[in-house]
């Protein structure tokens, strides 16, 4: 699996965080393992499977294209027993990505990793400024969250008027009330360099579907409902736009879920349209009956035949429950 590939390092002389995209490896190579040293591991530094401030010098390996990308790695011997964890590997590599990926956005004027909130109750793996002055905060979240702790997260977020998104490790179960909240659900995976997303499915046309509120419902939507039956759509993190209200689906993919709305709303309209005529034909029939002279006094019914309570002619046996015809 190349989702356990270490991308990430850290520079001891500029103290921060470094990515094997952000350089050529000859760079790496002069200050990493066999060179300065101060390329080092990431994770060995900061006390992951490791004491922290362990110092290990890393080595460069795969290369661009091939069928292994360009990694980091530990020199032989010196990683720790079991290697590290991949829920943190995939972690500090897809909040680097995701990094990269709003810096390639248009529309962003500035992208910072580990970015408190302005009360510092909150800190983003992302923060995100866009050119409109509005925050995004992008979040690689690796495990299970439940419910109250993620709305809690969300909630600050909203209240500091900051956007929230939120990219899932694979397989990992995510709390439904993120859709309870309106939100769409993203996956992201390291070694296919893709992300994942659900549409929610048509809901059932039943009752009388066509006055609701929201038609969209009603043919293909994202985000999906709390208990929708899912579409998952995969698609490159490239493909996807950043913008006010966080991540933008693909034009071609906002295309199918356009028509897909579209026809759902023009058979709404018809079944409303058709509603109206049968409306209008009624009324026009209760207007003639009000504006006829009275009819002339029948004479009585033989016994045990049916007549309408209002027009008083002959009714069918199949009406006797109703008492009157169909438009009377």
């Amino acid at each position: 699996m190349q989702d356990d590939l270490l991308v990430v390092g850290f520079d001891l002389e500029a103290r921060q965080e470094v990515h094997v995209a952000e350089r050529p490896p000859e760079h790496w190579k002069r200050i990493g393992y066999g060179g300065t040293g101060q390329l080092v591991c990431f994770y060995c530094f900061h006390g992951f499977e490791a004491p922290v401030g362990t110092r290990v010098p890393l080595v460069t390996r795969g290369r661009l294209g091939g069928k292994v990308r360009r990694h980091f790695a530990h020199p032989p011997g010196q990683a720790p027993s079991g290697g590290h964890s991949p829920e943190t590997v995939w972690h500090i590599t897809t909040k680097h990505t995701l990094a990269a990926w709003a810096r390639s956005r248009p529309g962003v004027d500035r992208v910072r990793l580990e970015q408190w909130t302005q009360d510092h109750d909150r800190r983003a793996d992302v923060e995100v400024l866009l050119r409109d002055g509005t925050k995004v905060a992008l979040e690689a979240q690796r495990k299970l969250m439940t419910d109250d702790g993620w709305r809690a997260r969300h909630r600050d977020y909203a209240r500091q008027g900051v956007v929230d998104v939120w990219f899932w490790r694979p397989r990992v179960h995510f709390p439904h009330v993120v859709l309870d909240e309106g939100l769409p659900v993203w996956f992201y995976s390291v070694s296919k360099r893709e992300t994942a997303t659900s549409l929610g499915q048509p809901h059932k046309r039943v009752h009388q579907w066509w006055q609701a509120p929201d038609l969209s419902v009603f043919g293909l939507h994202h985000p999906p409902c709390p208990l929708d039956d899912l579409e998952r759509v995969t698609m490159p993190l490239g493909a996807l736009g950043l913008g006010p209200g966080g991540a933008v689906i693909p034009e071609d993919l906002q295309a199918r879920l356009c028509k897909s709305q579209q026809e759902a709303q023009a058979e709404a309209k018809r079944r409303l349209d058709s509603e109206v005529r049968y409306a209008r034909a009624v009324r026009k029939s209760r207007e003639r009956l009000a504006g006829a002279p009275a009819p002339a006094p029948l004479p009585p019914a033989p016994a045990g035949e049916l007549r309408c309570e209002v027009c008083h002619r002959r009714l069918d046996p199949l009406l006797a429950k109703r008492r009157r015809h169909i438009l009377c």
